[in-house]
C-alpha cells in the first residue's frame, strides 16, 4: 500500500507551479511508474483525492485496476464561493498557533481537526501548516469544475462510498449513479465527508471487503 502527499499538501511540493488536475494525475502516475512498475494498481481515494484517483483511472485504464471513492463525486460544483470561501477558511487560521491546545481552540473538535493538528509542522513562534491557502484554494477550483466526461469512460471496477451525513444529497449520489450504473455504491451508516476518520472502522470495513472480492476474481 502506497499513500501518496497531492502536490500543495503535507511533505509534497508546498506551492507547484501547476495545479491542474492533469498535473495531480501525473503525479499519481509517477509514483506506480516507480515504486509499482508494470503493475496495475487500485486506486482510493477521498474528496479530492478520489477526484484525482478516477481521472487518473479515465485517463491510464491500462495501469489501473480498480477504483474506490469515498465522498467524491464527477460534478463539480456551480458556485465560486464554495471554493474561494474553504481558501478564505484557511487563510484565517491564527498561525503559528502557539501549541496544540490553542490550534485545538481555534479550529474546534471535529474528527479532521486532529488530522490537521497532527500535520502541523514546528516553526519560529509555535505551529504552521504545511500547505497556503491560496493553493488549497485554485485545487479546489479545479476540482470543482464537472468531468462528466471522465467518469463516464472509465473501464476499471468502481465502488462509489458515501457517508450517512457527508457532501453529497441522495440525488448527486443517484445521478453519479445514473451516469454510470456499473459502479457499485456503498451508503455508510454513519460518518461526515470526512468518514475515513469519523467512521472509520466501518469505512475499513467496506473496502477490505470489496478489495477482497476483487482479488478474488
Amino acid at each position: 500500500m502506497l499513500l501518496v502527499d497531492q502536490r500543495g499538501h503535507g511533505l509534497s511540493t508546498r506551492r507547484p507551479s501547476d495545479l491542474s488536475r492533469s498535473a495531480f494525475v501525473e503525479d499519481i502516475v509517477e509514483v506506480m511508474n516507480v515504486l509499482a512498475p508494470g503493475e496495475r494498481c487500485v486506486l482510493v481515494g477521498q474528496s479530492a483525492g478520489a477526484h484525482t484517483a478516477f481521472l487518473a483511472a479515465a485517463a491510464y485504464p491500462e495501469r489501473v485496476r480498480g477504483l474506490v471513492l469515498l465522498e467524491g463525486h464527477a460534478a463539480g460544483s456551480s458556485e465560486p464561493e464554495d471554493a474561494a470561501g474553504l481558501g478564505r477558511w484557511f487563510a484565517s487560521w491564527p498561525t503559528p498557533f502557539v501549541d496544540e491546545a490553542a490550534a485545538h481552540e481555534f479550529l474546534g473538535d471535529e474528527a479532521i481537526v486532529d488530522a490537521w493538528i497532527a500535520d502541523l509542522e514546528h516553526v519560529d513562534g509555535g505551529l504552521a501548516p504545511r500547505f497556503d491557502a491560496d493553493v488549497m484554494q485554485r485545487t479546489i477550483e479545479a476540482v470543482h469544475e464537472p468531468r462528466w466526461e471522465d467518469w463516464e469512460q472509465l473501464q476499471v471496477p468502481t465502488l462509489a462510498v458515501f457517508a450517512a451525513n457527508g457532501m453529497f444529497t441522495r440525488d448527486e449520489q443517484d445521478e453519479l449513479i445514473r451516469r454510470r450504473p456499473t459502479t457499485e455504491r456503498v451508503n455508510l451508516h454513519g460518518g461526515s465527508h470526512d468518514a475515513h476518520l469519523d467512521a472509520f472502522d466501518e469505512w475499513i470495513d467496506v473496502l477490505t471487503t470489496w478489495l477482497a472480492r476483487q482479488a478474488a476474481t
